[in-house]
């Protein structure tokens, strides 16, 4: 049998997947997003219907955003994603990320938080971003 912990990870990157990659907001709050979702990305309002229209509109302003998880945490009800964002028709093409989301006790998300920065061209060591 699969652990909670595990179960979440695997629904945090299914939702990261259908969302960013496949460009389908609606049917990934719809499987797995909770009753409430609170957001604390400036950039994006709260609620399950501002977090479909933000994504809505980037996958229109990008197409062929991807995004590839390089690892996860998961801890009690929390899953970090550690991800490389790539935005082939932006400035910035290549962005490091970290995603967190909260889980209810059912196995929704109904939390998130995010930090991003730009992959730099240079770099004052050779350890990478990833």
């Amino acid at each position: 049998m699969i652990s909670i912990l595990e179960q979440n990870r695997q629904n945090a990157i299914a939702f990261y997947d259908l969302m960013f990659n496949q460009c389908k907001p609606r049917e990934a709050v719809e499987r797995y997003v909770g009753a409430s979702y609170t957001q604390h990305n400036p950039h994006v309002a709260d609620g399950k219907a501002s977090f479909i229209e933000y994504f809505e509109r980037m996958a229109r302003e990008f197409p062929g955003k991807h995004v590839r998880v390089v690892r996860t945490v998961a801890e009690d009800d929390l899953v970090v994603l550690h991800c490389h964002q790539v935005w082939p028709t932006d400035a910035n093409k290549d962005w490091a990320g970290i995603d967190i989301f909260r889980f209810d006790a059912a196995g929704k998300i109904v939390e998130h938080w995010d930090v991003l920065q730009v992959v730099p061209a240079e770099a004052k060591h050779a350890n990478g971003m990833f």
